[in-house]
């Protein structure tokens, strides 16, 4: 197995700050690209947000900078924005999530550094696009809401709720790359880069998949359901003796099992139930035939007879218990990185690794040794 990342030799000028763009250069950070963080002199905010801290610095911090280098520019400094257009023009991507426009007046947007670097793969990450919604804040939080998928979240009888991540954040950044990899790959061929563009709330609609899809090719407004799909039955957390279950129907051969194992061998032949459009047409009905014999057992019985029969299902743990039971699995979910615990790369290759070389850099931590390598 080769000892270097994939991506062993790009150079990534990372202008970004807080999640999306963060998280995505960590990414390739991770697979051998060479990424130097520019933060201001009052660094990222993130750096600030706490708690839950480690060793006084904020693990939402920590938790999306590992691999990097930092260094403290003021772009309103002459030295500095020279230093910072000199990293732009040696660089293979850029990436930033500034306010659509908000880099023209240091040139450090899309048309002045591919004037003077016609390489670069230039990213730029925004809340709304760069159209009628450049001027919007691009904040999760306001898409999640924005979006509709506030709508889809939260008890039926309730008040919308946010995901508990910031969902659309992570989408993005993960989109970003995407982008930048087939400009890459374009490159190779053209020698030329390009402007790659994402916004959270076009990331948002394309996540929301079947729901967006629903409305867009079938007319259907969805509406929030609680822990229930729209097209599956069962698909949601069913009580058991001690406590819920996750239990999963997702075509009939698996609801035939889960009946074996339930002791409920009629069921798939009952014409209520017997095809999944039944099965959620029916749903009410189904579901206090189902409970009835969950409550029989534990869910940790249930759990293991079901998982064993071929019947998905799983316990609703805290985040100690996913990391636990990702441990149990042998995915080594946890790496150290210059001391500091961090969640591995979840990307394997057959003849590549990921590094976990660089913890997270303290502000304008190898400042001095970038400002000397940018202007040799």
């Amino acid at each position: 197995m080769s000892e270097k990342g994939p991506l062993d030799g790009l150079l990534v000028a990372d202008f970004s700050r807080i999640l999306a763009g963060p998280y995505a250069t960590m990414l390739l950070a991770d697979l051998g690209a060479q990424v130097i963080k520019v933060e201001g002199p009052a660094g990222d905010d993130t750096r600030t947000w706490m708690p839950p801290v480690r060793d006084g610095v904020s693990t939402y911090y920590l938790g999306i900078n590992r691999n990097k280098r930092s260094i403290a520019l003021d772009l309103k400094n002459e030295t500095d924005l020279a230093d910072a257009r000199s990293l732009a023009h040696r660089a293979d991507v850029m990436i930033e999530n500034f306010r659509p426009g908000g880099l023209a007046r240091f040139g450090l947007d899309y048309d002045s550094v591919s004037a003077a670097n016609k390489k670069i793969v230039y990213a730029s990450i925004s809340g709304f696009g760069t159209g009628a919604g450049a001027g919007l804040p691009g904040y999760d939080l306001m898409v999640q809401a924005i979006s509709g998928l506030m709508s889809l979240t939260g008890d039926p009888d309730g008040s919308p709720f946010r995901a508990g991540i910031s969902v659309f954040d992570v989408m993005a950044g993960l989109h970003a790359n995407i982008g930048i990899l087939a400009a890459l790959h374009a490159r190779a061929g053209t020698g030329r880069g390009q402007h790659v563009e994402v916004n959270l709330l076009s990331s948002a609609l394309s996540g929301l998949v079947n729901h967006s899809s629903g409305y867009v090719a079938g007319g259907t407004i969805p509406f929030r359901m609680g822990n229930a799909h729209p097209s599956l039955f069962p698909y949601e957390p069913l009580p058991t003796a001690d406590g819920e279950l996750i239990v999963i129907a997702g075509n009939d051969g698996q609801f035939r099992k889960l009946c074996q194992v339930l002791d409920l061998p009629q069921l798939p032949d009952d014409p209520r139930f017997g095809r999944n459009q039944d099965r959620t047409a029916n749903r009410e009905e189904l579901r206090p035939i189902l409970l009835e014999r969950l409550a029989t057992r534990t869910k940790d019985e249930w759990f293991r007879d079901l998982i064993a029969a071929g019947v998905p299902c799983a316990p609703i743990n805290t985040i100690d218990g996913g990391v636990t039971f990702a441990e149990e699995l042998g995915l080594d979910p946890v790496v150290t990185t210059g001391g500091v615990p961090g969640i591995r790369n979840p990307i394997t290759f057959s003849d590549s690794r990921a590094r976990y070389e660089l913890p997270p850099p303290t502000l304008d931590e190898h400042g001095e040794e970038i400002r000397k390598w940018l202007r040799s």
